[in-house]
């Protein structure tokens, strides 16, 4: 369930980061230009004046860019490690529960009273570990976030270099807004090979 909150907040944060479509009506513009360099869309205006826009899916980033499939990766098995050691933890709780039942008869009131203590100061301990891990892993995940959030407008603003569009806005799943899309003003391919070529070089 946190995973799948995990890559809903990345949407958003991508969403936020490419930039959401409010007005229509602008003044001033420079002229669109149909021209493109190495990119495909092309923006086709219908008066001089006229805004172009471009749009980039968010699921096809987060499923083919592969710096944000290996991180979400790490993140999502670092989060199954939280919780099998949690619940191994649960497991030998109970079994030394059970270990000290079997005397039966034999368990004075001192000894239960003293065992339950115990066990319960165990039980805590170990609700504080997962609490402290998974909110370690909790900050690690807005740090990779606000990184992919980062290179997305470092690229967007190279892309953009020229000017050719004016806004570039996004769609996804949870967060489509348009009722139409034409497809000829998808730059999300574009996105997805430059980005990985971009982050393929750092690496």
């Amino acid at each position: 369930m946190q995973m799948k909150n995990l890559s809903l907040l990345l949407n958003v944060i991508l969403f936020i980061a490419v930039g959401v479509l409010y007005y229509f009506q602008f003044s001033g513009k420079k002229d669109c230009q149909k021209k493109t360099k190495q990119f495909s869309p092309t923006c086709k205006p219908t008066s001089s004046s006229a805004p172009c826009f471009a749009y980039v899916d968010l699921d096809s980033l987060n499923e083919k860019i592969s710096y944000i499939k290996d991180n979400r990766k790490a993140l999502e098995k670092e989060q199954e490690t939280i919780e099998t050691e949690w619940e191994a933890s649960y497991r030998n709780l109970e079994n030394k529960k059970n270990n000290f039942l079997k005397r039966g008869n034999a368990i004075t009131q001192s000894e239960a009273e003293a065992f339950q203590n115990e066990l319960i100061q165990e039980q805590q301990q170990v609700d504080t570990k997962k609490q402290t891990l998974t909110q370690k892993l909790n900050e690690k995940s807005y740090k990779f976030m606000d990184d992919i959030q980062q290179k997305l407008k470092d690229f967007l603003e190279e892309y953009n270099k020229d000017k050719r569009f004016t806004y570039i806005f996004s769609t996804g799943n949870g967060l489509d807004y348009m009722v139409y899309k034409d497809s000829s003003y998808n730059i999300t391919p574009d996105v997805i090979t430059g980005m990985n070529e971009m982050m393929s070089a750092e690496k």
